[in-house]
């Protein structure tokens, strides 16, 4: 992990252009009590926090952070990309836009003069950018390494991709269903089918309208187009927890933090996005806890309703086990415990190094790169 100054990470949580030395475990902050967008884009802080964790000998680490270079499998850049864009970007100022954009300048310049960035052109270094406008001005000149994003909704295939790229989950936004033991959990979610959130959307987000049309009113089907400010954390929690189905469209971007909402509330997913991709989906079978349609399925008039009804108790009960039992999987959490959010992503990013070994060395020795093209 290259040792950056606060302002780059860690100093956005004590406030605007707060800088200090590189951050140490002794030195690392509790992470706030964010809700709504800060709370969703927070892969940044726990993949550093991870890795200033001391090794114990108590739990398997996925990664574990190396102080000689030359030995490292992959090199962390901690820039809190998602942070930045938050903190001085979206803020309608700007001064405090440029500011955002000259951080990301800076970390550019700074890679690009790194001899390891050269030695490998950036394949084996990873850079999170989970919010979708992230980087977004400089994510061209860094292309080559492994990003960790929601979904590709934004950038082109040549800068990120599912290839060499790694999908991580939103941070959710309601707290987990701890006390989900229920006798008869099936009976005991009495409404079929729950949604809340924002109806005004972009992309393929603005089928909620059409959806809100279609299911709005319906027997046994809660559909609430407010978002958070609306007292929406509270009311989607005890909406998703009394639910066996919870609606998941793509929002402005194919993806929605409401799936990772709906896992940790045990409420099987009902997935309308054409081009979502889906965190660590080379160990987990999302078919066996959700159910997905196609987004001109979902507008067909009554169809949604008519093939969640047909869905047995049975049937049910065997996803909601699933559910409840993968849930792990999708909590950050500082310490990190074994199989969960970053220890998942670190082995994706694992998974993707037989790639960029081979790309690194071929290109060492080749004359003629990309010849058979």
């Amino acid at each position: 992990m290259y040792d950056l100054g606060m302002k780059y990470n860690v100093g956005m949580l004590k406030g605007p252009h707060y800088d200090g030395p590189p951050v140490t475990i002794e030195t690392l902050p509790e992470f706030p009590h964010y809700t709504g967008l800060r709370r969703q884009h927070t892969v940044e802080y726990w993949m550093l926090a991870s890795l200033l964790y001391p090794e114990n000998g108590t739990r398997q680490q996925e990664a574990v952070r190396v102080l000689n270079p030359d030995s490292a499998d992959v090199f962390f850049v901690p820039f809190f990309s998602s942070l930045s864009y938050d903190t001085y970007h979206n803020q309608g100022n700007e001064t405090e836009s440029k500011f955002d954009d000259q951080l990301q300048a800076e970390i550019v310049d700074f890679l690009q003069k790194s001899k390891y960035w050269k030695r490998s052109a950036g394949r084996d270094h990873v850079i999170p950018m989970q919010h979708p406008n992230a980087f977004k001005h400089y994510r061209d000149k860094v292309n080559a390494a492994i990003f960790v994003v929601a979904d590709f909704g934004r950038p082109s295939p040549s800068v990120s991709n599912l290839r060499k790229d790694v999908v991580a989950p939103y941070g959710h936004v309601v707290e987990t269903f701890e006390a989900d033991d229920f006798s008869d959990p099936y009976d005991s979610r009495r409404t079929l089918l729950f949604f809340r959130g924002k109806t005004k959307r972009k992309a393929e987000g603005k089928d909620r309208k059409q959806l809100e049309k279609i299911l709005s009113g319906q027997k046994d089907v809660v559909f609430e187009a407010n978002g958070v400010a609306e007292g929406g954390v509270n009311a989607s929690t005890k909406g998703m927890r009394s639910s066996k189905f919870c609606l998941d469209p793509a929002g402005d971007t194919p993806s929605s933090c409401r799936l990772f909402d709906a896992i940790v509330s045990h409420c099987v997913p009902v997935i309308v996005s054409d081009k979502i991709e889906l965190p660590y989906e080379d160990e987990i079978d999302y078919n066996k806890f959700s159910i997905f349609f196609s987004r001109e399925e979902a507008k067909k008039e009554g169809y949604i309703l008519d093939q969640l009804k047909r869905i047995s108790k049975t049937k049910w009960l065997e996803m909601w086990r699933y559910v409840k039992n993968i849930t792990h999987h999708f909590e950050y959490q500082y310490p990190p415990k074994n199989g969960d959010a970053v220890s998942m992503l670190w082995r994706q990013v694992e998974h993707k190094l037989p790639a960029v070994k081979l790309a690194v060395h071929r290109n060492r020795r080749l004359k003629v790169p990309d010849w058979w093209r």
